[in-house]
């Protein structure tokens, strides 16, 4: 049994693989100055749930872009279990090649994004990652990793209107029912999510012009549902596709005997 921790900026993201399938997942708050004991308790409830321990896994594979936090996993880890975790960096074997400049920069999470989707998609495709930050990676029919655009995710720029105004509430992110808004929550709503509905067409379209050819494009991370219902230039939504790249990423780096 496999156990996938995605750590991330706003969330870090859980799963339990038996091996043919995602028996469990959970998505919880990161919280930057948990301790590794904090984060034991937490992961034990989480388990426990499942009727799971920690002991129960013979893998455990981490992607992370918080570093503070990867420190304090593996020490969490290191109490709990006598598995040697594997933390994805650009150094393990993903199957990707590079043409970026320094592949050293590329975050854990869109190493496993391309991952997942070119093993899903056998050729060339474009990931968006709708996070913290709003990702697009794109990979080539030979599986390199070609580059990355990178935008303010849609809460962050919601934060941002609230935090630099006088009078601009934080608001719920969900479709408003006009372009057009009457108040100054729909007017919020309007303009992050229908504005970003064209930041993603947009970069999408100059990604498939430079790559040469309309490739599937897939959505992903936990703000995916919210934007895929209002454009229609994505193949498939996978709110889980970081966990499956996670997984992947584990199962071409056995642990040593």
């Amino acid at each position: 049994m496999l156990l996938a921790v995605d750590i991330g900026n706003t969330n870090v993201v859980v799963g339990v693989y038996d091996g043919t399938a995602w028996r469990h997942q959970w998505r919880i708050r990161t919280v930057r100055d948990k301790m590794a004991d904090e984060y034991g308790v937490l992961f034990r409830g989480l388990l426990r749930e499942a009727d799971l321990t920690l002991e129960a896994f013979e893998r455990i594979v981490v992607a992370s872009v918080v570093p503070p936090l990867t420190g304090r996993l593996e020490e969490m880890l290191a109490k709990e279990t006598p598995v040697t975790p594997l933390i994805i960096t650009h150094e393990v074997d993903t199957g990707l090649t590079f043409t970026v400049k320094d592949a050293s920069e590329v975050g854990a999470d869109l190493l496993a994004n391309a991952v997942a989707a070119y093993t899903r998609e056998q050729r060339a495709c474009v990931v968006v990652d709708f996070g913290t930050a709003t990702t697009f990676t794109a990979v080539s029919d030979e599986a390199v990793f070609l580059g990355v655009a990178i935008a303010p995710g849609m809460n962050l720029a919601a934060a941002a209107l609230s935090g630099g105004t006088a009078q601009l509430p934080q608001v719920r992110l969900v479709s408003p029912p006009s372009a057009i808004g009457t108040n100054t929550i729909h007017a919020i709503q309007s303009g992050v999510l229908f504005g970003y509905v064209g930041l993603v067409e947009q970069l999408i379209g100059l990604f498939q012009d430079e790559m040469g050819s309309e490739v599937p494009v897939i959505a992903t991370g936990g703000l995916a549902d919210v934007i895929a219902p209002l454009t229609d230039r994505f193949s498939s939504i996978d709110s889980w596709l970081t966990l499956d790249g996670i997984r992947l990423i584990g199962e071409r780096n056995p642990p040593e005997p």
